[in-house]
């Protein structure tokens, strides 16, 4: 039977997987999500020895059920391929005192690689599979990461445009100039004098704006996403969780079976929300640990039930979790409420209408498989430092951020499980951050500190850093955030 995929603010708008990684975003505003969850032998002792492709195309066949064997497979081969510069894709690293799961090692350094190298083969194989002759314009915010890891993915793909929102001085300069310098005919960037909430409020008002649909529809091009609104962004990511307990499994460092915990540094929910659907399918999870930096409103909601965005908002070291509106957190909402869409509406509603809302008759079990906390920016310098000196090994400041509270649930717990951190950014997205941190000097510029971390780290310079600094840039675009859908309809000429 094929898996069913629902909005979550409307029980009569149901997809299957293809028809949702095609629409991206439902139209009535609810995000595609699962309504039951395929069931997946996850035998880890077979697992323990598997590639991480062999893991992929297990976890893809089950929530991706309307795909041919044959489409998958074209999929995993063409994504998880040299681009990665480790055969393991996403190697976990034993430190002292946990394991951080290195996803940063695709062509953008950073975790949403890991979705966003198969997205765009998920997406035009979908568009073929429906019958679909529509240029597919690729619609996104972005607060660092996915913006560039988009561009990249969908830079001269046949068929698509790809457009993409950055707050202005609200990224580093390594991650401004990854996407300013991108090339590719279909590619275009536009900063937003504005944060990432404004960015991605307006995007989702042009999914949302049934005349522009039409305007787009008369061009014969529509809208996808490529943010974890979209499954196909977010169901890959549930690979890496599956693939990281088979690794515990086959170093001996805990036997099939045993718990463990996930933490993980959050901003849009996506990535632990894929933690979370790993768990549903089998893997052994003690707790998902929700790591938030200053902008604290998902530690509030875990420990509140009040989901209140109705405060300041903070631009800090670990940009890609400067977010207020966590769009992910719907779909948990949807499953915390037993999978009620009309309450769920109710709820995200309120939040646009009053800023808040709060959850009341939740699923205890689901909420009891979460913890949070957040750090202050002193205390996520402070543990990019200790890391280093017990581990000469270098946090990004988002996974010093997950590392920190990690840190600070055990003490408060006594949990002594064996904790995979989820590593979502190298440290030469963030060079200057992570090298004052560990020797409390500025480097000056972003590029001095690449040459200075390379020199604490021992790590080689990546190839998506290196030359960056002489690269031409190619996007110089600013606009107000109320003049976003004026630069669409500029680019798409409608």
């Amino acid at each position: 039977m094929t898996l069913v995929y629902q909005s979550t603010r409307d029980a009569n708008n149901t997809v299957t997987a293809s028809q949702a990684i095609l629409q991206g975003l439902a139209a009535d505003g609810g995000l595609f999500t699962p309504v039951s969850y395929p069931q997946v032998e996850l035998d880890f002792e077979q697992l323990k020895t598997a590639s991480y492709q062999e893991v992929a195309k297990l976890v893809l066949s089950a929530f991706l059920d309307d795909f041919t064997e044959e489409e998958l497979d074209y999929c995993i081969a063409h994504a998880y391929d040299d681009k990665f510069d480790t055969p393991e894709i996403a190697p976990l690293v034993k430190l002292n005192g946990q394991y951080n799961l290195e996803l940063f090692h695709g062509s953008t350094i950073a975790f949403k690689d890991m979705a966003l190298s198969i997205l765009p083969y998920l997406l035009t194989t979908s568009a073929k599979k429906q019958g679909v002759d529509n240029k597919i314009v690729i619609l996104t915010a972005t607060s660092g990461d996915t913006g560039k890891a988009a561009m990249a993915g969908f830079a001269d793909v046949p068929g698509t445009e790809i457009i993409v929102f950055y707050p202005h001085g609200g990224v580093s300069k390594i991650q401004e100039l990854q996407m300013t310098t991108q090339k590719g005919s279909n590619t275009h960037v536009v900063a937003i004098e504005g944060n990432f909430d404004d960015a991605q409020t307006n995007v989702k008002k042009m999914f949302n704006d049934a005349e522009l649909r039409n305007k787009l529809l008369q061009k014969g091009t529509q809208f996808s996403s490529a943010n974890s609104m979209n499954v196909g962004r977010l169901i890959p990511q549930v690979v890496y969780y599956v693939y990281a307990y088979a690794q515990l499994v086959k170093s001996g460092d805990i036997q099939n079976g045993d718990k463990v915990n996930f933490t993980v540094p959050t901003g849009n929910f996506g990535n632990i929300l894929a933690a979370y659907y790993a768990y549903q399918i089998g893997v052994p999870v003690g707790k998902l640990i929700c790591a938030s930096n200053e902008n604290n409103v998902l530690t509030d909601f875990f420990k509140t039930g009040t989901y209140d965005k109705k405060r300041d908002f903070y631009v800090t070291t670990s940009p890609s979790m400067d977010i207020l509106v966590s769009s992910n957190l719907e779909r948990l909402i949807f499953h915390l409420l037993g999978n009620n869409s009309a309450k769920t509406k109710e709820l995200m509603d309120a939040l646009t209408e009053k800023g808040e809302y709060t959850l009341e008759n939740a699923d205890k079990a689901i909420l009891d498989l979460f913890a949070a906390g957040f750090t202050s920016e002193a205390e996520t310098a402070a543990e990019i430092k200790r890391v280093y000196e017990d581990n000469k090994y270098i946090e990004d400041p988002h996974t010093a951020v997950a590392s920190a509270v990690y840190r600070a649930y055990k003490a408060a717990t006594g949990d002594q499980r064996p904790t995979v951190i989820a590593s979502t950014a190298s440290p030469y997205k963030f060079p200057r951050v992570t090298v004052q941190a560990v020797t409390g000097k500025d480097s000056g510029d972003d590029f001095a500190a690449v040459r200075d971390l390379k020199e604490l780290s021992g790590v080689t310079v990546p190839a998506a850093v290196a030359g960056l600094d002489t690269a031409p840039v190619r996007h110089r675009k600013v606009v107000a955030a109320a003049d976003m859908q004026k630069a669409v309809e500029s680019y798409l000429e409608i």
